[in-house]
């Protein structure tokens, strides 16, 4: 039987282990504004959003990948649904960037409305340091969760629409994206727009914030066929690929439901941990 002194001993040294591992991580990334002073329509730099930029220490590719973490727009999963995504792209030889958008939602605009200025600005940062990076700026994919898969599909589909006015010389470089991965986006049919889809998503519409214009690039999504957010959602944006000729990949999990991120595995269904395995191969097919 463990005693008390030595077992409060074994939780001291894990979360010793617990901080290491977060600080050798936090070394590895190098963080950038992405406005040169306040972002569109703030007072103040209380919510200022920053790009994480990840170098893969051995880097394979010439593709980036642009993450979005979920949570509602009312805040960040960052760990799971950021962090961890950064890293196992950052394994494959390929350069990551994290997008830490703002959030909570804005009053008396779109609830995605400056997440997705923040998008756009995002991506013409990252197409700006191009040359530094090494890397190719037409081989840019987004990956996002839930809200930041909604705001994987803003960004894939809508890019000729711009979500703020032109600020500097920066924002003369295109936003649009190369490549998508909506993992179970959220609020993409009439009957969820706003939260879970009250009728399951089987009979809704799409919602009018995408536009789905010339630059939609290829996609693969991913959803669990338990989702409140229901995987209808992905089914539909799936569907509308097909009407346009544009490559599509959808995966959907039996037995799960949504938040899975880049944890090893599922609770209860291991076969979801494939997921990130899925998406690269699908990547790579599509060109990445």
């Amino acid at each position: 039987m463990t005693s008390p002194t030595r077992k409060h001993l074994n939780h001291f040294f894990l979360a010793i282990m617990f901080t290491l591992c977060l600080s050798s991580q936090a070394l590895d990334k190098q963080e950038l504004r992405l406005w040169p002073q306040l972002a569109p329509g703030e007072s103040d730099d209380k919510k200022a959003p920053r790009l994480y930029f990840f170098q893969a220490k051995k880097q394979l590719s010439d593709s980036l990948v642009l993450i979005f973490p979920g949570g509602g727009y009312h805040g960040l999963a960052i760990d799971h649904e950021g962090w961890q995504v950064a890293k196992y792209f950052n394994d494959k030889g390929i350069n990551a960037v994290v997008l830490k958008y703002r959030v909570p939602r804005p009053k008396g605009q779109a609830k995605h409305m400056t997440a997705w200025q923040d998008a756009q600005r995002a991506v013409r940062v990252v197409r700006s340091n191009a040359s530094k990076w090494k890397i190719n700026p037409e081989k840019i994919a987004a990956l996002g969760f839930s809200a930041g898969g909604h705001l994987t599909l803003m960004t894939a589909t809508s890019s000729q629409t711009p979500a703020y006015q032109a600020i500097d010389e920066l924002d003369k470089l295109p936003c649009h994206i190369n490549y998508a991965v909506p993992v179970y986006p959220a609020y993409v049919l009439e009957d969820g727009s706003n939260g879970p889809n009250k009728g399951k998503g089987n009979n809704s519409t799409l919602v009018k914030d995408f536009k789905f214009d010339a630059k939609t690039p290829p996609m693969c999504l991913i959803h669990g066929d338990t989702d409140q957010y229901s995987p209808m959602n992905s089914v539909a944006i799936y569907h509308k690929l097909r009407t346009m000729n544009i490559p599509a990949e959808l995966h959907i999990f039996a037995k799960v439901g949504h938040g899975f991120g880049a944890r090893p595995c599922h609770k209860k269904n291991k076969h979801v941990g494939d997921w990130l395995n899925r998406s690269y191969e699908a990547l790579k097919v599509f060109g990445f």
